[in-house]
């Protein structure tokens, strides 16, 4: 069976990958659509590729909970935000949002 291109990472991000990263794969993008869909409020941001990094996005949800996956290129992310119906940014101009810095993370409850 051929593997499909299902959210356009080989097709989007151009033959180069960070030289000491993993590529984006479909389970990267899919935990963002996960993440997305579980939270209100979520706004994607997008983190540029770096030498050692491939380029990333991080998810924000309204009351600061966060998480960031592998993308592979920013068409990637804006594809899928746009599916969403969510807004996308380029962290280099927008920043980071304050809830995000501000959220805490709960307790685990086991001590640590």
């Amino acid at each position: 069976m051929r593997w499909r291109d299902r959210y356009g990472l080989r097709r989007l991000r151009g033959p180069k990958v960070a030289k000491f990263d993993r590529e984006a794969t479909d389970a990267d993008i899919e935990a963002l659509i996960a993440f997305a869909k579980s939270r209100r409020g979520v706004e994607f941001y997008v983190e540029p590729e770096t030498f050692a990094t491939d380029t990333t996005a991080v998810a924000v949800a309204d009351d600061g909970e966060w998480t960031r996956r592998r993308v592979g290129a920013p068409a990637v992310i804006r594809k899928v935000a746009h599916n969403l119906g969510l807004p996308v940014y380029d962290v280099n101009l927008t920043g980071y949002p304050a809830r995000m810095r501000a959220y805490k993370r709960p307790e685990s409850g086991d001590g640590s």
